[in-house]
Protein backbone atom coordinates (compact mmCIF):
# COMPACT_ATOMS: atom_id res chain seq x y z
CA UNK A 1 0.00 0.00 0.00
CA UNK A 2 1.19 3.42 -1.18
CA UNK A 3 0.57 5.68 2.18
CA UNK A 4 1.81 8.86 0.74
CA UNK A 5 -0.57 12.02 -0.22
CA UNK A 6 -1.23 13.17 -3.50
CA UNK A 7 -0.27 15.78 -5.51
CA UNK A 8 -1.93 19.02 -3.68
CA UNK A 9 -3.97 19.78 -7.30
CA UNK A 10 -5.49 22.55 -4.01
CA UNK A 11 -4.19 23.79 -0.94
CA UNK A 12 -6.91 21.62 0.73
CA UNK A 13 -5.48 18.54 -0.85
CA UNK A 14 -2.44 18.23 0.94
CA UNK A 15 -3.62 18.36 5.02
CA UNK A 16 -6.08 15.29 3.97
CA UNK A 17 -5.64 11.84 5.20
CA UNK A 18 -5.47 9.93 1.30
CA UNK A 19 -4.18 6.68 0.21
CA UNK A 20 -3.43 5.22 -2.46
CA UNK A 21 -3.22 1.27 -3.50
CA UNK A 22 -4.23 -0.64 -6.42
CA UNK A 23 -5.85 -3.94 -6.82
CA UNK A 24 -7.28 -6.85 -9.38
CA UNK A 25 -6.32 -3.70 -12.32
CA UNK A 26 -8.42 -1.31 -10.26
CA UNK A 27 -6.80 2.31 -8.44
CA UNK A 28 -8.48 2.98 -5.74
CA UNK A 29 -7.98 6.54 -4.00
CA UNK A 30 -8.98 6.79 -0.29
CA UNK A 31 -9.70 10.45 0.78
CA UNK A 32 -10.38 10.52 4.32
CA UNK A 33 -12.79 12.84 5.64
CA UNK A 34 -14.59 14.50 8.98
CA UNK A 35 -18.31 14.57 8.65
CA UNK A 36 -18.71 18.33 9.37
CA UNK A 37 -15.27 19.76 7.78
CA UNK A 38 -15.55 22.38 5.26
CA UNK A 39 -11.94 20.98 4.25
CA UNK A 40 -13.25 17.85 3.14
CA UNK A 41 -15.87 19.00 1.03
CA UNK A 42 -13.63 21.57 -0.87
CA UNK A 43 -11.24 18.55 -0.95
CA UNK A 44 -13.66 15.94 -2.23
CA UNK A 45 -14.72 18.74 -5.35
CA UNK A 46 -10.24 19.30 -5.76
CA UNK A 47 -10.22 15.79 -6.27
CA UNK A 48 -13.03 14.79 -9.03
CA UNK A 49 -11.94 17.99 -10.46
CA UNK A 50 -7.86 17.67 -10.75
CA UNK A 51 -8.27 14.21 -11.55
CA UNK A 52 -10.44 11.46 -13.77
CA UNK A 53 -11.95 8.55 -12.34
CA UNK A 54 -14.81 5.98 -13.51
CA UNK A 55 -16.77 5.91 -10.07
CA UNK A 56 -17.04 7.37 -6.80
CA UNK A 57 -17.50 5.05 -3.76
CA UNK A 58 -18.94 6.59 -0.86
CA UNK A 59 -19.74 6.02 3.29
CA UNK A 60 -23.26 5.92 3.09
CA UNK A 61 -25.95 3.89 3.08
CA UNK A 62 -28.66 3.74 0.93
CA UNK A 63 -31.22 5.42 4.11
CA UNK A 64 -28.06 7.89 4.98
CA UNK A 65 -27.71 8.91 1.30
CA UNK A 66 -31.70 9.58 0.68
CA UNK A 67 -31.70 11.67 3.72
CA UNK A 68 -29.06 13.69 2.06
CA UNK A 69 -30.74 13.65 -1.34
CA UNK A 70 -33.88 14.01 -0.42
CA UNK A 71 -34.10 16.86 2.67
CA UNK A 72 -37.79 16.30 2.98
CA UNK A 73 -37.79 12.28 3.00
CA UNK A 74 -38.77 12.31 6.68
CA UNK A 75 -42.13 13.22 5.75
CA UNK A 76 -42.77 9.72 4.89
CA UNK A 77 -41.98 8.26 8.13
CA UNK A 78 -44.94 6.12 9.26
CA UNK A 79 -44.77 7.06 13.05
CA UNK A 80 -47.79 4.38 13.91
CA UNK A 81 -45.77 1.27 12.32
CA UNK A 82 -42.41 2.77 14.16
CA UNK A 83 -44.23 2.29 17.21
CA UNK A 84 -46.27 -1.00 16.74
CA UNK A 85 -43.03 -2.70 15.44
CA UNK A 86 -40.79 -1.78 18.08
CA UNK A 87 -38.45 0.37 16.10
CA UNK A 88 -38.33 3.50 18.41
CA UNK A 89 -35.53 2.85 19.89
CA UNK A 90 -33.56 2.65 16.58
CA UNK A 91 -35.06 5.83 15.13
CA UNK A 92 -34.63 7.72 17.73
CA UNK A 93 -30.67 6.72 18.04
CA UNK A 94 -30.49 7.33 14.85
CA UNK A 95 -32.35 11.05 15.53
CA UNK A 96 -29.42 11.57 18.23
CA UNK A 97 -26.32 10.57 16.12
CA UNK A 98 -27.73 13.10 13.72
CA UNK A 99 -28.81 15.54 16.13
CA UNK A 100 -24.75 15.03 17.63
CA UNK A 101 -23.50 15.68 13.96
CA UNK A 102 -25.94 18.84 12.84
CA UNK A 103 -25.22 20.63 16.03
CA UNK A 104 -21.44 20.22 15.71
CA UNK A 105 -21.76 21.43 11.88
CA UNK A 106 -24.61 24.24 12.70
CA UNK A 107 -21.91 25.92 14.60
CA UNK A 108 -19.90 26.51 11.45
CA UNK A 109 -22.07 27.28 8.89
CA UNK A 110 -21.51 23.57 7.30
CA UNK A 111 -24.57 21.24 5.84
CA UNK A 112 -23.73 18.01 7.85
CA UNK A 113 -22.46 15.55 5.14
CA UNK A 114 -21.45 17.93 2.58
CA UNK A 115 -18.40 15.90 1.45
CA UNK A 116 -20.65 13.33 1.12
CA UNK A 117 -23.04 15.62 -0.78
CA UNK A 118 -19.93 16.65 -2.71
CA UNK A 119 -19.08 13.32 -3.78
CA UNK A 120 -22.66 12.76 -5.13
CA UNK A 121 -23.13 15.70 -6.73
CA UNK A 122 -19.86 15.47 -8.24
CA UNK A 123 -20.67 11.68 -9.46
CA UNK A 124 -23.43 13.50 -11.08
CA UNK A 125 -22.20 16.09 -12.74
CA UNK A 126 -19.61 14.26 -14.56
CA UNK A 127 -22.35 10.92 -14.95
CA UNK A 128 -19.97 8.48 -13.45
CA UNK A 129 -21.30 5.55 -11.32
CA UNK A 130 -21.82 6.28 -7.46
CA UNK A 131 -21.46 3.23 -5.49
CA UNK A 132 -23.06 3.32 -1.70
CA UNK A 133 -20.74 1.44 -0.08
CA UNK A 134 -21.79 1.27 3.86
CA UNK A 135 -23.80 -0.99 5.82
CA UNK A 136 -27.42 0.27 7.00
CA UNK A 137 -26.81 2.42 10.32
CA UNK A 138 -29.40 0.68 11.89
CA UNK A 139 -28.26 -3.12 11.13
CA UNK A 140 -25.01 -1.55 12.69
CA UNK A 141 -26.69 -0.13 15.63
CA UNK A 142 -28.56 -3.30 16.05
CA UNK A 143 -25.63 -5.48 15.59
CA UNK A 144 -24.02 -3.67 18.15
CA UNK A 145 -26.86 -3.45 20.88
CA UNK A 146 -27.18 -7.13 20.41
CA UNK A 147 -23.45 -7.90 20.94
CA UNK A 148 -23.04 -6.33 24.35
CA UNK A 149 -24.01 -6.81 27.93
CA UNK A 150 -26.53 -4.89 29.81
CA UNK A 151 -23.79 -2.80 31.55
CA UNK A 152 -22.06 -1.62 27.90
CA UNK A 153 -26.00 -0.97 26.99
CA UNK A 154 -26.45 1.73 29.56
CA UNK A 155 -23.29 3.29 28.12
CA UNK A 156 -24.44 3.40 24.48
CA UNK A 157 -27.70 5.26 25.82
CA UNK A 158 -25.61 7.38 28.08
CA UNK A 159 -23.22 8.17 24.90
CA UNK A 160 -26.58 8.80 23.08
CA UNK A 161 -27.68 11.36 25.74
CA UNK A 162 -24.64 13.09 25.92
CA UNK A 163 -24.50 13.50 21.89
CA UNK A 164 -27.70 14.98 22.28
CA UNK A 165 -26.99 17.06 25.06
CA UNK A 166 -23.38 17.95 24.91
CA UNK A 167 -20.84 19.46 22.34
CA UNK A 168 -21.54 23.44 22.72
CA UNK A 169 -18.24 24.26 23.02
CA UNK A 170 -16.79 22.27 20.36
CA UNK A 171 -13.76 23.93 18.24
CA UNK A 172 -13.02 23.98 15.30
CA UNK A 173 -9.98 22.81 15.69
CA UNK A 174 -11.67 19.79 17.80
CA UNK A 175 -14.13 19.77 14.50
CA UNK A 176 -10.60 18.78 12.12
CA UNK A 177 -9.39 16.48 14.74
CA UNK A 178 -12.52 13.99 13.84
CA UNK A 179 -10.96 12.95 11.32
CA UNK A 180 -8.77 10.38 13.51
CA UNK A 181 -12.36 9.31 14.47
CA UNK A 182 -15.84 8.42 12.92
CA UNK A 183 -19.00 9.83 13.66
CA UNK A 184 -20.60 6.56 15.23
CA UNK A 185 -17.36 6.01 17.68
CA UNK A 186 -17.61 9.88 18.36
CA UNK A 187 -20.49 9.80 19.57
CA UNK A 188 -20.15 7.43 21.87
CA UNK A 189 -16.66 8.55 23.09
CA UNK A 190 -14.05 6.72 24.83
CA UNK A 191 -16.02 3.56 25.69
CA UNK A 192 -16.31 3.21 21.93
CA UNK A 193 -12.64 2.22 21.85
CA UNK A 194 -12.56 0.72 25.36
CA UNK A 195 -15.21 -1.83 24.18
CA UNK A 196 -13.57 -4.37 21.55
CA UNK A 197 -17.28 -5.89 20.86
CA UNK A 198 -18.71 -2.02 19.82
CA UNK A 199 -15.13 -1.37 18.17
CA UNK A 200 -15.99 -4.47 16.29
CA UNK A 201 -19.73 -3.36 14.99
CA UNK A 202 -19.00 0.29 14.42
CA UNK A 203 -15.84 0.37 13.01
CA UNK A 204 -14.11 -3.03 11.99
CA UNK A 205 -17.19 -4.79 10.48
CA UNK A 206 -17.89 -1.86 8.45
CA UNK A 207 -14.26 -1.56 6.92
CA UNK A 208 -14.81 -5.43 5.78
CA UNK A 209 -18.13 -4.50 4.34
CA UNK A 210 -17.14 -1.75 2.82
CA UNK A 211 -13.79 -3.26 1.04
CA UNK A 212 -16.48 -6.11 -0.21
CA UNK A 213 -18.47 -3.70 -1.37
CA UNK A 214 -16.37 -2.14 -3.18
CA UNK A 215 -15.37 -5.55 -4.55
CA UNK A 216 -18.52 -6.48 -5.29
CA UNK A 217 -18.78 -2.81 -7.36
CA UNK A 218 -15.99 -3.58 -9.39
CA UNK A 219 -17.10 -6.81 -10.38
CA UNK A 220 -19.98 -5.76 -11.56
CA UNK A 221 -18.57 -2.85 -13.64
CA UNK A 222 -16.08 -4.56 -15.85
CA UNK A 223 -14.69 -0.88 -17.40
CA UNK A 224 -13.92 0.42 -13.95
CA UNK A 225 -10.15 1.30 -13.82
CA UNK A 226 -9.86 4.14 -11.47
CA UNK A 227 -12.26 4.73 -8.36
CA UNK A 228 -12.60 7.70 -5.38
CA UNK A 229 -13.61 6.44 -2.25
CA UNK A 230 -14.74 9.08 0.11
CA UNK A 231 -15.27 7.64 3.93
CA UNK A 232 -14.29 8.98 7.18
CA UNK A 233 -10.44 9.33 8.34
CA UNK A 234 -11.08 6.71 10.71
CA UNK A 235 -11.78 4.26 8.72
CA UNK A 236 -8.97 4.88 5.69
CA UNK A 237 -6.37 2.31 7.52
CA UNK A 238 -8.90 -0.05 8.15
CA UNK A 239 -10.40 -0.19 5.10
CA UNK A 240 -6.72 -0.26 2.90
CA UNK A 241 -6.33 -3.14 4.67
CA UNK A 242 -9.44 -5.04 4.24
CA UNK A 243 -8.79 -4.04 0.27
CA UNK A 244 -5.72 -5.70 0.32
CA UNK A 245 -7.17 -9.14 1.76
CA UNK A 246 -7.65 -12.10 -0.71
CA UNK A 247 -11.12 -12.55 -0.24
CA UNK A 248 -12.50 -16.39 -0.77
CA UNK A 249 -16.17 -16.00 -0.36
CA UNK A 250 -16.99 -12.13 -0.34
CA UNK A 251 -21.23 -12.66 -0.66
CA UNK A 252 -21.63 -15.08 2.34
CA UNK A 253 -19.41 -12.66 4.16
CA UNK A 254 -21.44 -9.74 3.02
CA UNK A 255 -24.42 -11.91 4.32
CA UNK A 256 -22.85 -12.35 7.63
CA UNK A 257 -22.21 -8.93 7.92
CA UNK A 258 -25.85 -8.08 6.97
CA UNK A 259 -27.28 -10.75 9.39
CA UNK A 260 -28.74 -9.40 12.96
CA UNK A 261 -27.99 -11.80 15.53
CA UNK A 262 -31.45 -13.02 17.22
CA UNK A 263 -31.71 -11.58 20.96
CA UNK A 264 -30.91 -13.51 23.43
CA UNK A 265 -33.99 -15.43 24.81
CA UNK A 266 -33.19 -15.53 28.68
CA UNK A 267 -33.01 -12.36 29.98
CA UNK A 268 -37.02 -12.01 28.57
CA UNK A 269 -37.74 -15.21 30.28
CA UNK A 270 -35.69 -14.40 33.23
CA UNK A 271 -37.58 -10.81 33.65
CA UNK A 272 -41.18 -13.21 33.06
CA UNK A 273 -40.26 -15.73 35.80
CA UNK A 274 -39.60 -12.81 37.79
CA UNK A 275 -42.40 -11.48 37.91
CA UNK A 276 -44.60 -14.80 37.86
CA UNK A 277 -42.68 -15.36 41.20
CA UNK A 278 -43.33 -11.91 42.39
CA UNK A 279 -47.49 -12.44 41.78
CA UNK A 280 -46.69 -16.16 43.85
CA UNK A 281 -45.51 -13.96 46.27
CA UNK A 282 -48.76 -11.92 46.34
CA UNK A 283 -50.43 -14.72 46.50
CA UNK A 284 -49.03 -15.91 49.40
CA UNK A 285 -49.29 -12.57 50.62
CA UNK A 286 -53.13 -12.91 50.81
CA UNK A 287 -53.26 -16.01 52.32
CA UNK A 288 -51.18 -14.85 55.01
CA UNK A 289 -53.23 -11.76 55.40
CA UNK A 290 -56.11 -10.58 53.03
CA UNK A 291 -54.88 -7.02 54.88
CA UNK A 292 -51.35 -7.71 53.35
CA UNK A 293 -52.28 -9.13 49.89
CA UNK A 294 -54.51 -5.91 49.06
CA UNK A 295 -50.63 -3.81 50.18
CA UNK A 296 -48.74 -5.84 48.01
CA UNK A 297 -51.48 -4.98 44.85
CA UNK A 298 -51.46 -1.48 46.09
CA UNK A 299 -47.34 -1.19 46.09
CA UNK A 300 -47.57 -2.83 42.68
CA UNK A 301 -49.97 -0.63 40.84
CA UNK A 302 -49.02 2.53 42.56
CA UNK A 303 -45.20 2.39 41.62
CA UNK A 304 -45.32 0.95 38.28
CA UNK A 305 -48.85 3.34 37.16
CA UNK A 306 -46.91 5.98 38.91
CA UNK A 307 -43.67 5.79 37.71
CA UNK A 308 -44.76 5.17 34.27
CA UNK A 309 -47.08 8.38 34.77
CA UNK A 310 -43.85 10.51 35.84
CA UNK A 311 -42.12 9.35 32.48
CA UNK A 312 -44.92 10.70 30.45
CA UNK A 313 -44.77 13.89 32.16
CA UNK A 314 -40.49 14.15 31.68
CA UNK A 315 -41.55 13.78 27.99
CA UNK A 316 -44.10 16.28 28.26
CA UNK A 317 -47.15 13.82 26.83
CA UNK A 318 -50.62 15.10 26.75
CA UNK A 319 -52.91 13.38 30.16
CA UNK A 320 -54.22 11.13 28.50
CA UNK A 321 -51.49 9.67 26.65
CA UNK A 322 -49.47 9.89 30.21
CA UNK A 323 -52.89 8.35 31.35
CA UNK A 324 -53.29 5.46 28.61
CA UNK A 325 -49.30 4.26 29.60
CA UNK A 326 -50.25 4.24 33.60
CA UNK A 327 -53.30 2.46 32.75
CA UNK A 328 -51.48 -0.28 31.25
CA UNK A 329 -48.03 -0.12 33.03
CA UNK A 330 -49.30 -2.95 35.95
CA UNK A 331 -50.69 -5.47 33.50
CA UNK A 332 -47.50 -6.83 32.53
CA UNK A 333 -48.09 -10.31 32.29
CA UNK A 334 -50.87 -10.10 29.94
CA UNK A 335 -50.66 -6.97 27.97
CA UNK A 336 -49.28 -7.22 24.18
CA UNK A 337 -47.58 -3.74 23.77
CA UNK A 338 -45.06 -2.31 26.37
CA UNK A 339 -46.75 0.94 28.13
CA UNK A 340 -44.59 3.10 26.54
CA UNK A 341 -46.37 2.55 23.28
CA UNK A 342 -49.68 3.16 24.43
CA UNK A 343 -48.59 6.33 25.57
CA UNK A 344 -46.80 6.79 22.31
CA UNK A 345 -50.12 5.67 19.72
CA UNK A 346 -52.50 7.94 22.05
CA UNK A 347 -50.32 11.05 21.87
CA UNK A 348 -50.23 10.25 18.04
CA UNK A 349 -54.10 10.44 18.19
CA UNK A 350 -54.52 13.44 20.39
CA UNK A 351 -51.45 15.27 19.09
CA UNK A 352 -51.04 14.51 15.66
CA UNK A 353 -47.37 15.66 14.10
CA UNK A 354 -48.03 18.18 11.77
CA UNK A 355 -45.61 18.16 8.32
CA UNK A 356 -44.07 21.45 9.84
CA UNK A 357 -42.44 18.63 12.58
CA UNK A 358 -41.45 16.21 9.77
CA UNK A 359 -39.74 19.05 8.33
CA UNK A 360 -38.25 20.75 11.07
CA UNK A 361 -37.07 17.75 12.55
CA UNK A 362 -33.38 17.50 11.97
CA UNK A 363 -33.14 21.04 12.76
CA UNK A 364 -34.75 21.15 15.62
CA UNK A 365 -33.01 17.84 17.01
CA UNK A 366 -29.89 19.99 17.11
CA UNK A 367 -30.49 21.51 20.24
CA UNK A 368 -32.07 19.54 23.09
CA UNK A 369 -34.71 21.59 23.57
CA UNK A 370 -36.16 20.56 20.23
CA UNK A 371 -36.47 17.03 21.62
CA UNK A 372 -39.90 18.47 23.94
CA UNK A 373 -41.22 21.04 21.11
CA UNK A 374 -40.84 18.61 18.03
CA UNK A 375 -44.50 16.28 17.99
CA UNK A 376 -42.71 13.78 16.01
CA UNK A 377 -39.48 13.58 18.56
CA UNK A 378 -41.86 14.00 21.69
CA UNK A 379 -43.64 10.63 20.70
CA UNK A 380 -40.70 8.79 20.69
CA UNK A 381 -39.30 10.19 23.91
CA UNK A 382 -42.66 9.99 25.61
CA UNK A 383 -42.20 5.97 24.28
CA UNK A 384 -39.01 5.63 26.03
CA UNK A 385 -39.91 7.27 29.02
CA UNK A 386 -42.83 5.57 30.13
CA UNK A 387 -41.45 2.37 29.46
CA UNK A 388 -38.33 3.16 31.44
CA UNK A 389 -40.63 4.51 33.97
CA UNK A 390 -42.78 2.12 34.23
CA UNK A 391 -39.74 -0.46 34.68
CA UNK A 392 -37.87 0.87 37.76
CA UNK A 393 -41.78 0.72 39.33
CA UNK A 394 -41.69 -2.84 38.58
CA UNK A 395 -37.84 -3.15 40.01
CA UNK A 396 -38.84 -0.68 43.61
CA UNK A 397 -42.54 -2.60 44.03
CA UNK A 398 -40.73 -6.03 43.56
CA UNK A 399 -38.12 -4.91 46.44
CA UNK A 400 -41.27 -3.62 48.67
CA UNK A 401 -43.76 -6.43 48.39
CA UNK A 402 -40.36 -8.73 49.26
CA UNK A 403 -39.30 -6.75 52.14
CA UNK A 404 -43.42 -6.51 53.55
CA UNK A 405 -43.99 -10.47 52.91
CA UNK A 406 -40.55 -11.79 54.07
Amino acid sequence: MDSSTAAPHQEVLPVQPMLHLERGGVRFVLLGTAHVSRQSAEAVRALLAEESFDAVAIELCASRAEALRDPDAMRQMDLFRVVREGKVGMVAASLALGAFQRRIAERFGIEPGAEMKAAMDGAQQRALPCWLIDREVGVTLRRAWRGVGLRERMRILGGLAAGVLGGEDTSEHEIEALKQGDLLEDAFGEFARDSAVLYRSLIEERDAYMALRLQRCVQESAQVRRVLVVVGAGHLAGLGRQLEQARIEPERELQELERIPPAARWPRALAVGLVLALFAVIVFAFLRSPALGRAAVLDWIVYTAGLAALGGILAGGHPLSILAGAVVAPFKPIRILPPGAFAALSELMLRRPRVADFESLKRELAHWRGWWRNRVARTLLLFMLVNLGALAGEYIAGIRILRSVF
